[in-house]
């Protein structure tokens, strides 16, 4: 079941809204202002996003940046019927917009357009101006391609996707190499050293006695 996030300070909109997809057969979460909504996307798995311009705390065109560089996909919702808006909205990675007020049925057809499309999007993680390219295996630095071997690409994969998560060498072991820890593990620092040579960046920290992180 896809879970969807609306993020709108009217509580009449936000739960006909909500029944709508309920219906539908979406999950639900709800914000009602832009804050509670950044909170959400940072802890929530979220498939799409319902996103108002308007908003307290933080407007949606301040939430975009977040909602992007997760890769989730956004539709704005606003009484706001503009070019000027809408031209704001996409550029800023918007994947649809809608004007208020709008028929249930319209939205619905929307949101299964842009998960269809979503689905079929190139899964990648971004960190500075590194790209990794989840299914086609590859890292991409300013551009250029990084050779990675596939122990490597498997390392970097697995601290970008718990990026800010302090990872244990034990874990890494256990999870790149596919065995317990059986006291050796000179091999993750030894591929964390390589990485950052290849990759020249500092975002690989070092947690003293512990292990790694990948720093945001």
């Amino acid at each position: 079941m896809k879970k969807i996030l609306i993020i709108e300070d009217e509580e009449p909109i936000r739960e006909l809204i909500k029944l709508n997809l309920t219906l539908a057969g979406f999950e639900t979460l709800e914000a009602c202002d832009g804050k509670e909504g950044l909170e959400l996307i940072n802890n929530e798995k979220i498939d799409l996003i319902l996103l108002d311009i308007m908003l307290p705390q933080l407007d949606g065109y301040e939430l975009l940046p977040s909602i992007t560089e997760k890769n989730i996909p956004v539709i704005i919702l606003t009484a706001k019927d503009g070019l000027k808006d809408k031209v704001k909205g996409l550029g800023l990675g918007a994947d649809d917009y809608v004007t208020k007020p709008f028929e249930a049925m319209e939205l619905i057809a929307r949101i299964k357009a842009v998960l269809r499309r979503s689905d079929k999007k190139i899964r990648e993680i971004r960190f500075d101006n590194i790209q990794i390219l989840l299914d086609q295996h590859k890292v991409f630095k300013d551009g250029q391609e990084v050779e990675l071997t596939f122990k490597e690409f498997e390392l970097l994969r697995l601290l970008a996707e718990n990026k800010g998560m302090v990872m244990s060498r034990e874990k890494l072991l256990q999870l790149v190499w596919d065995y317990e820890y059986e006291g050796n593990t000179r091999t993750v620092d030894v591929h964390i050293k390589r990485l950052r040579k290849k990759l020249n960046t500092d975002k690989i920290k070092t947690v003293y006695k512990v292990g790694y992180r990948l720093e945001d």
